[in-house]
């Protein structure tokens, strides 16, 4: 009787975790669909805080308004853009995929490569020494999709990713952390600055076209900020408070050609797989209204030194600014957290000014259907 009991018991066991595996797989529009996040430290969420690198958001005041009231790795004082699209989708944020905690059932809420520094290209943001490129962070999700597979097998994995929703932020660091890093870098010397763009997009191409190949089917891309205007390039090549003509002008180029890059890409995928976000635009609004969105400032950063606060890093040591709601930038390159939560709110309803094709609440709303 007691091996008839064990037999039983195992019977049991096996049918609750093969009740619970299709429970999630099968919950269909019911259950938030997973959320993949890729790129630098405008989205990154905490992975180099795992990694020996200087490009880190993992000490005071950061994080100050996040619910913790502690630095987790986000540039930013409290939430950034990736964690209010999990709010919109109804899910808790993402985890670093180098957290530790990311194991069992909260892979299938989806995962942040996101990675500080990096860049399209692998020689940007050298001087952060360890960084998640690009490249590494799309080998990492392979390496998610072979984990997520152990555990619920090779077709409810691939049912996931291609229903998952895919954000990825990368571009501006090409510029700040390479081609303008230093006069005469190495970049700026092998390309002029439209041959420069040029390249950089096709690069980015290749990377959007290995995300389809490993299964993503809505994919949000932003553009850069307006480089030229965040409180470091005001201090530092800026005129009397102006935005540097030379960031401006490289963002100006990139952003349009990325949204035609992402036309071409839709029709050779024959989908509207990629959405292009202004993110030029939408920051431009705050830039040159602030008042309008409720800041006193979009020059002056609320963590910082030196004009602007937009010289060095944000520390303990810093200016802080008692209200960060009313400042536009966070620290010397990165939104406040109320911009993060502005800007996610035109990626959500936006016209086509500000999304092609059309907006994440269109998207969530055709896919509803589908998934």
């Amino acid at each position: 009787m007691a091996g008839s009991s064990v037999f039983t018991s195992c019977i049991f066991l096996s049918l609750v975790i093969a009740l619970a595996i299709s429970g999630f797989n099968f919950k269909g529009s019911e259950a938030a669909r997973a959320f993949f996040v890729f790129g630098d430290s405008l989205v990154d969420n905490g992975n180099n805080n795992y990694l020996a690198t200087t490009a880190r958001a993992d000490a005071p005041p950061y994080g100050i308004d996040y619910p913790t009231r502690r630095p987790t790795g986000r540039f930013s004082n409290g939430l950034n853009i990736p964690d209010f699209i999990s709010q919109e989708l109804g899910s808790e944020s993402t985890l670093p995929y180098l957290s530790p905690e990311l194991n069992g059932e909260r892979l299938f809420v989806g995962a942040n490569f996101a990675s500080a520094g990096i860049g399209v290209l692998n020689d940007t943001g050298v001087q952060f020494v360890n960084i998640i490129r690009i490249s590494r962070q799309l080998e990492y999700f392979q390496e998610y999709q072979q984990r997520v597979s152990s555990l619920i097998g090779d077709d409810k994995t691939k049912e996931l990713v291609n229903g998952a929703l895919v954000l990825i932020t990368c571009g501006g660091n090409d510029f700040v952390n390479n081609y303008y890093l230093v006069p005469n870098s190495a970049r700026s010397r092998q390309f002029a600055l439209p041959d420069y763009v040029t390249f950089v997009i096709s690069e980015y191409k290749k990377v959007l076209r290995r995300l389809y190949d490993l299964g993503a089917r809505r994919v949000v891309v932003t553009g850069t900020g307006p480089l030229g205007c965040v409180p470091a390039e005001l201090a530092l090549r800026g005129r009397n408070g102006e935005c540097s003509e030379e960031l401006q002008q490289a963002a100006s180029l990139y952003n349009p050609q990325l949204v035609e890059m992402i036309k071409q890409l839709n029709k050779e995928v024959g989908s509207d797989v990629f959405v292009a976000a202004n993110t030029q635009l939408m920051h431009n609004d705050f830039v040159t209204n602030p008042q309008t969105y409720g800041f006193i400032t979009s020059k002056v950063a609320c963590c910082g030194q030196g004009p602007f606060n937009g010289i060095g890093l944000c520390t303990v040591a810093s200016n802080l600014c008692p209200y960060r709601d009313e400042f536009a930038f966070w620290d010397a390159f990165h939104p406040s957290e109320k911009a993060s939560k502005l800007i996610v709110q035109q990626i959500m309803s936006g016209t086509s000014k500000y999304m092609h094709p059309m907006n994440l609440s269109t998207i969530l709303a055709l896919d509803s259907k589908k998934y």
